[in-house]
């Protein structure tokens, strides 16, 4: 049988021995500083490289979804397993909050008295919120094309949108749509994404708002 050498590191270093290793495996590959720890993050969660060259930021984005924490945003989910995922600790030392509004059952009486999906009518709850707004989605394509339209209208003005729905039917295609948004946004193009993903993209912005403040 062979013997499997493991290393042999304490608890509270794993992450900060995570992310040596994927720096070390990204190589001489050269990022936009305020970039990199998203990009690294989404890594970090996923075990997949292939974000190095999926992941797109508009111009600020970073910037932006930065400044919109500081401001006291409220982050809007798509899924409770993204809204799980997103520090709420730290998001709420700036005044924050995340809210998910799928389970809501307002929702989910009028999106099956309209023939809509949950998705859909969150994504029109979000547009009512006061404050700055990021919206983080990471499962379903309906939520971002509704958003994208509701952008279009003029009825919708989030700071940030972070677009990483996953799976097959209209994913590919509600990124690409949200690429020709004129709104601050972070997308993984193709097919790979996930609520993981978001909540990890939110986190990062999440840590490097912290960091800033403590500097």
């Amino acid at each position: 049988m062979k013997k499997i050498q493991l290393q042999r590191v304490a608890p509270a270093d794993i992450e900060e021995r995570s992310m040596e290793i994927i720096g070390q495996e990204l190589g001489e590959r050269v990022f936009p500083a305020d970039q990199l720890p998203v990009i690294k993050r989404v890594i970090h969660t996923s075990a997949d490289f292939d974000y190095a060259d999926n992941l797109v930021f508009s111009a600020g984005a970073v910037e932006q979804g930065i400044a919109a924490i500081k401001g006291g945003c409220t982050i809007v989910t798509d899924t409770q397993m993204a809204f799980s995922g997103v520090n709420k600790r730290v998001l709420e030392k700036f005044g924050g909050k995340a809210v998910c509004f799928m389970s809501d059952p307002d929702v989910a009486a009028e999106a099956r008295e309209r023939g809509e999906t949950r998705a859909t009518v969150s994504m029109e709850r979000a547009a009512a919120l006061e404050g700055p707004v990021i919206l983080a989605v990471g499962n379903a394509p309906t939520a971002l094309v509704r958003a994208c339209q509701l952008m279009d209208e003029g009825k919708f003005h989030p700071d940030l949108v972070i677009g990483v729905p996953v799976g097959f039917v209209n994913v590919v295609e509600s990124k690409e749509l949200l690429l020709t948004m004129d709104v601050p946004h972070i997308v993984a193009r193709g097919r790979k994404g996930g609520s993981n993903v978001a909540a990890a993209i939110c986190n990062a912005l999440l840590y490097q708002a912290s960091n800033n403040a403590r500097e």
